[in-house]
């Protein structure tokens, strides 16, 4: 398969062509399951694919956000300064940090007292006793330290430090948690760009993660309204007739990654964009439907 992207400061697109050969490409003949997973059939016919360019669009200008603010008006008035339409099918990702601290969930670490076993694992990991009260406040249960605290979350996550975050947070000395609930949080915002728009859009909350076994970080969804998180593709065939056993593919995952190439982890000032052309799902999902439940867990 070939691509060809194209990048600019607003926009990311992947156009794939050729994909078995210049008259063949798959089409997918999708179903509905349980626990917003998608059932897929491949299938081959004559012509172009329906998908062939995903378009990633940053929306510029959304101004710091603070206890209160309504999320979903901030990118519609944003979009609408840039001249975007947001359209039916579009996928909106947005950053955690806007909605937790639009959702009061930012601790002023001046103001906590460090338990006297968050202060022995803070001289384990070399982290701030304050700080390590907070990851721990938020943890179900710890999976492993070094540098780092490994934990679970009340939501059933697994990462870094509870998700706790110091960057991207004004003032010195302020972090902030995950969203109390996120596939709350994206609903919200949906319903509100439907109301503001009349666009029937999806809504992913992303969030950096590490990877085991794997250097660096990537986006990875929190919460998901208006689409199926996941894709089963098991008893579909590639292109040699082997039947899949095995694959589940994260499509929420994947499209929280991609707009992670826009939205950036710095000083870029992009926390939500619009992912434009990729033909999800309609239904009800989670982002709980991502996390390998701990019976089939290999490394728990």
């Amino acid at each position: 398969m070939k691509l060809r992207i194209k990048i600019s400061f607003l926009s990311f697109k992947l156009m794939p062509h050729e994909i078995i050969s210049s008259f063949l490409n798959p089409i997918l003949k999708i179903k509905e399951t349980n626990k917003g997973v998608i059932r897929g059939t491949a299938m081959l016919r004559r012509g172009f694919s329906k998908m062939d360019r995903v378009e990633i669009i940053g929306i510029k200008g959304i101004p710091l956000v603070k206890h209160g603010d309504d999320i979903g008006k901030l990118i519609v008035e944003a979009a609408k300064r840039q001249g975007l339409q947001i359209k039916d099918g579009d996928v909106l990702v947005v950053a955690q940090s806007i909605v937790s601290k639009s959702e009061g969930q930012v601790i002023n670490l001046s103001q906590v007292t460090p338990s006297p076993f968050a202060v022995e694992v803070s001289r384990q990991v070399n982290k701030p006793p304050q700080l390590v009260e907070v990851i721990l406040r938020e943890a179900k249960r710890i999976v492993k330290m070094r540098h780092v605290i490994i934990t679970e979350t009340r939501h059933g996550f697994i990462c870094a430090n509870s998700g706790v975050d110091e960057s991207n947070v004004s003032g010195g000395g302020y972090v902030t948690l995950l969203p109390s609930d996120p596939d709350e949080s994206a609903r919200k915002i949906r319903n509100t760009v439907l109301k503001l728009t009349g666009a029937n859009v999806a809504v992913i909350i992303s969030d950096t993660h590490g990877r085991p076994f794997r250097e660096g970080a990537v986006n990875v969804a929190l919460g998901v309204a208006g689409m199926k998180p996941l894709w089963d593709r098991r008893g579909d065939r590639d292109l040699f007739g082997y039947t899949l056993r095995s694959t589940i593919v994260a499509v929420a995952d994947e499209i929280a990654s991609a707009a992670e190439l826009v939205m950036g982890q710095a000083d870029e000032g992009i926390p939500a964009v619009i992912v434009r052309g990729y033909k999800y799902i309609e239904g009800e999902g989670s982002g709980k439907d991502l996390v390998i439940p701990p019976e089939r867990d290999l490394f728990r």
